[in-house]
């Protein structure tokens, strides 16, 4: 009985969102994804000096600036993930600095 519920509460949001709510799933595990990725890039960045080096010349003059601007906004968004991420871990008992 409980999974016949369950399957009518999805039909309705499914059909209160016009088909939307199926894809919520997906929207969450690729933005979820991406701050991984840019977190993994954050922490090369600051163990090994290594920085993403993109090619801005390819593309044309007045979106050049614009992509380096993008690229540098989700660039932060993981450093702003590694800090909170320090700082969490430094707070709690589990970890311990060594150097």
């Amino acid at each position: 009985m409980s999974s016949d519920r369950y399957f009518w509460l999805q039909q309705f949001l499914n059909l209160l969102t016009f088909g939307l709510w199926g894809k919520l799933g997906r929207l969450t595990h690729y933005a979820v994804d991406a701050v991984l990725i840019s977190t993994i890039l954050a922490g090369m960045r600051r163990s090994t000096g290594l920085t993403p080096s993109f090619n801005t010349e390819r593309v044309s003059i007045g979106e050049g600036k614009e992509a380096n601007k993008w690229i540098e906004k989700y660039l932060g968004v993981g450093e702003w993930v590694m800090d909170q991420s320090v700082a969490i871990a430094g707070s709690s008992g589990w970890f311990h600095r060594t150097r």
